[in-house]
């Protein structure tokens, strides 16, 4: 097995960053009714700023999820990437532009100069930049590609916007109900955001400069255990979950089946015990890993709520990471799911004082069906 290197990383955030008090005036009221719930959970996650891939003069987009990730890959070929060069690519996503076909070819096909290549497409939720970061990992580890591109990118904006929730709000409206949606609905709108990060992977650091060699990635799935806990394209009805291709297609309306939802009860209750407590203690194990070969913590968190809950989980573990040693950028750059341990890792890489040795660990937890992954990372500068 070959040792595989980050060689670089890009971000693409779309537009001009967007405050709390602009947000629903891009995205839009429901049922023209401003929301009831917006200012608690925005108090609650800690965002102060974020982007949407929306024009703020027309509120038209301006970007898909697909452009969003080329973008980012552009930025890598701004750094040096020949994409001729190019023999894998992996993407991951939580809400692809399509049903089909697949993400990775679709960003494959706006790629400028791309060559024929492997091409994988991750889905899932937060863990799927993860998932495309794997792949992409253990296809320089294995040996039988020599440059590969992980991607994740996220288009949320595109599934938020009022527009989105007409059929469900006029027939409520006809039922004589109130004209909004349910919290389920309406607490992700306050909590995601667009987005897309890349990395370029190879068998060797850079001559000069900065790298991160990958120790090793562990990804971990509790789905023989919990419920569905965030979801689109299907409905949970007297507990079964019931896929849109199920419903008739004026109830997938009426009950924007489309929509991300998610059951924040389920998340708070057992977010950081599943994808901390229970998936950290296996990787302890199978490492040997203790927190003091850690020097920096790079979580991916969706809201400063978990922030203290995610220290107690280590606490219960016995596995301290001090909170002078983490780094994440949600408050300035927002909850870009999948995209979010990139953009992590781009703006660290480039804002701290980094040395030779030091060990980096990033987690990203996934309440999808509560999944969770982990990787271990080393500073390497030129070729020491």
């Amino acid at each position: 097995m070959q040792n595989v290197y980050i060689n670089n990383i890009s971000t693409f955030l779309p537009n001009n960053p967007v405050s709390n008090d602009e947000m629903e005036t891009l995205l839009g009221m429901v049922g023209d009714v401003p929301s009831r719930v917006r200012k608690m959970i925005l108090r609650s996650n800690g965002i102060q700023h974020r982007y949407y891939a929306i024009n703020p003069e027309n509120r038209q987009a301006t970007h898909t999820s697909t452009e969003l990730a080329v973008e980012a890959i552009k930025g890598l070929i701004a750094q040096g990437l020949d994409p001729q060069q190019i023999d894998f690519l992996a993407c991951g996503t939580s809400y692809p532009d399509q049903i089909l076909p697949g993400q990775g070819v679709m960003v494959q096909g706006l790629i400028p100069n791309a060559p024929p290549c492997e091409v994988i497409s991750v889905a899932g939720v937060c863990v799927a930049g993860m998932g495309a970061m794997k792949q992409a990992f253990n296809a320089i580890r294995t040996g039988e590609h020599q440059t590969a591109v992980a991607v994740a990118s996220e288009c949320a904006s595109a599934i938020m916007r009022s527009e989105n929730f007409r059929s469900e709000v006029a027939q409520k409206q006809l039922d004589n109900a109130k004209p909004d949606i349910a919290f389920e609905k309406d607490f992700l709108r306050w909590m995601l955001s667009d987005g897309a990060g890349a990395v370029q992977l190879s068998n060797r650091p850079n001559a000069t400069g900065l790298s991160f060699k990958i120790h090793w990635i562990e990804l971990i799935s509790y789905a023989n255990e919990m419920p569905v806990c965030m979801y689109a394209g299907a409905e949970i009805e007297d507990g079964q979950f019931v896929s849109w291709k199920a419903m008739p297609s004026e109830k997938r309306e009426q009950r924007s089946a489309m929509a991300i939802k998610q059951d924040v009860k389920l998340l708070n209750e057992n977010i950081v015990r599943y994808t901390v407590e229970k998936a950290l203690q296996r990787i302890v194990q199978k490492y040997d890993l203790k927190p003091q070969e850690i020097d920096y913590f790079l979580p991916h968190y969706s809201s400063e709520f978990f922030r203290d809950k995610l220290l107690a989980g280590l606490e219960n573990i016995d596995f301290v990471i001090p909170q002078s040693k983490w780094f994440t950028n949600l408050r300035e750059k927002g909850n870009t799911g999948s995209a979010s341990i990139y953009i992590i890792l781009d703006e660290f890489s480039r804002t701290f004082p980094l040395q030779t040795g030091q060990k980096v660990l990033c987690y990203v937890p996934e309440s999808g069906r509560f999944s969770s992954c982990f990787m271990l990372l080393e500073v390497v500068n030129g070729q020491s």
